[in-house]
């Protein structure tokens, strides 16, 4: 617990939660874009019922996420104490908004207590993150008669998927690559995609079946259930869109923020969504204000409950952690 104590106190929690905090500032700025009354407004509208409802939902994908993270430490020969393996998830969502995505892979630092390598529990972040690619593809791909013009961009990204879920497979040409980089590359690059390639490797066990389907099925109804939530904000708000109009723009929206590469798809998202919701005859400022809304119940609910978690002390159980016979 030492490690994680050093992180969590003192300077480097002030420094974390500045940023956050920052983050959050600028989104502010970005509501008052679209006009701070219509975002008030929106809110009034939706009222405590529609908002509990939509929070419920994006609990839903928080779960069922969860859900298969458990089991991608289970078939990286971990067994964490779930209640121990939900703080350390949760916390992870609290530094979401931290430049460069990564906020989440604080995780690491705090399994590694719990005797999980960093580059098994790398592989499992780089397992979720790309399921949740895989999933939110097949989400966009149930809108596309909606919008026929992305039709190339998602051809492109599931050939792209298709590729490194093949390379995912070849252990023997890992292997290859993993030797001739510790002799032939300089040491300190050559130690960096050693790293890499153990990562890749133990990624490779989340992603055969019938894992593979397990996980992309998870990630459909987990991302499917805050697009269900968008639909049902939209249509609190007097506009009605089609579950399918919902659902496509919600994940096409989120797969833009995670191509940006921006931390928690800030920015790309945000003008991907407005934007389509403008195309389905929505003025800007009500586009704005539904935007601030969905990503409020689902990004930054998840960073206020990530914060949290961040300050809970461990759970403990005596069979808390253990690698399966």
């Amino acid at each position: 617990m030492a490690e994680q104590h050093a992180i969590l106190s003192g300077w480097r929690f002030r420094a974390l939660l500045t940023v956050v905090l920052l983050s959050a500032a600028g989104y502010l700025a970005f509501s008052l874009w679209g006009g701070w009354r219509d975002v008030v407004a929106a809110i009034v509208q939706i009222g405590v019922a529609g908002t509990a409802i939509a929070l419920l939902l994006s609990l839903v994908n928080y779960g069922l996420r969860f859900l298969r993270w458990q089991m991608y430490l289970a078939l990286l020969s971990h067994r964490v104490y779930w209640l121990e393996s939900l703080r350390i998830y949760i916390a992870g969502f609290g530094l979401t908004v931290l430049p460069v995505k990564v906020g989440e892979t604080i995780r690491s630092v705090f399994l590694k207590q719990h005797g999980v390598s960093y580059p098994e529990s790398l592989a499992a972040y780089f397992s979720e993150h790309f399921s949740n690619l895989i999933s939110m593809l097949l989400l966009v791909a149930i809108g596309l008669w909606v919008y026929p013009q992305a039709k190339p961009t998602v051809a492109v990204l599931a050939v792209m998927i298709l590729v490194v879920l093949m390379v995912l497979q070849q252990k023997k040409w890992l292997r290859t690559i993993e030797s001739f980089a510790q002799k032939k590359l300089p040491a300190k690059i050559g130690k960096l995609m050693t790293h890499g390639i153990e990562i890749v490797l133990h990624s490779g066990r989340c992603f055969r079946l019938p894992m593979l389907l397990y996980g992309i099925a998870l990630g459909v109804v987990a991302w499917g259930a805050e697009g269900v939530a968008f639909c049902y904000i939209m249509h609190l708000l007097g506009y009605n869109i089609s579950l399918q109009t919902a659902l496509f723009i919600y994940a096409f929206s989120m797969l833009v923020g995670a191509l940006s590469f921006m931390p928690g798809g800030l920015g790309g998202a945000e003008a991907t969504m407005v934007a389509l919701l403008m195309l389905n005859q929505i003025a800007q400022p009500q586009a704005v204000a539904a935007t601030v809304l969905i990503r409020l119940a689902t990004l930054w609910f998840a960073v206020a409950l990530g914060l949290i978690a961040l300050t809970l002390p461990e759970r403990k159980n005596k069979n808390r952690s253990h690698r399966p016979d």
